[in-house]
């Protein structure tokens, strides 16, 4: 699998998160791949959207105010919920709908850098699917192609993106403690991940599945 080369080449502190979290790494998975559905519907594109962005902007607040983290990778260069609401509006979402979309409660600052760097790791890594998600939704929701500026953040260059992530895991990592730290706030995010997708699974946006 290309995700896997990615990780064993880039970086040997991405490959021991990944051995780490592969428990996880199904589920997580699952919600972007069913996008690349031949029966994706424009709705479950929305969905997805919303449910992305409720959890990546309190997410990327937490980062922001992560003291430390920008001395470690240049977070304003990852910011990208920003461009989910951008798509979001553009596909018919209001702006008084957008502001009322449910955020994930339970994400705040962090105290530990590795910490932070273990729930962008999460993040990071859903990018290397993106691409293949744009190429569907533009084939299959013709008119939602407009509406990918979030999946395009990181387009072709998502490698090179990974790449960089895993040399910034490699500068803080000198000792196996830290990497094991990472490691598990990665698995803590994933938990809240998948516990996220079902609940809107069941929750307010499941109306629109």
């Amino acid at each position: 699998m290309q995700r896997e080369h990615l990780v064993l080449w880039v970086s040997a502190t991405l490959d021991c998160i990944e051995q780490a979290t592969r428990a996880y790494h199904a589920g997580a998975d699952a919600p972007w791949l069913a996008l690349m559905s031949s029966s994706l519907r424009e709705q479950a594109y929305v969905r997805h959207l919303a449910i992305t962005f409720g959890f990546e902007a309190p997410l990327e607040g937490a980062f922001a105010y992560t003291r430390g983290l920008d001395d470690v990778i240049p977070v304003r260069k990852r910011v990208r919920a920003g461009l989910i609401a951008q798509d979001l509006l553009a596909l018919g979402v209001s702006p008084a709908e957008l502001s009322h979309l449910p955020q994930c409660p339970a994400i705040a600052p962090f105290v530990e850098v590795s910490d932070a760097l273990g729930w962008m790791y999460l993040i990071e890594r859903a990018t290397l699917l993106h691409d293949g998600v744009r190429r569907s939704v533009a084939q299959r929701l013709p008119r939602a192609a407009h509406a990918t500026s979030y999946l395009c953040a990181a387009g072709s260059v998502a490698g090179v993106r990974w790449q960089s992530f895993g040399a910034a895991l490699d500068a803080v990592t000198d000792e196996a403690p830290i990497a094991d730290r990472i490691a598990d706030a990665a698995k803590q995010a994933f938990r809240y991940w998948l516990e996220w997708v079902d609940w809107n699974d069941h929750g307010p946006l499941a109306r629109n599945g």
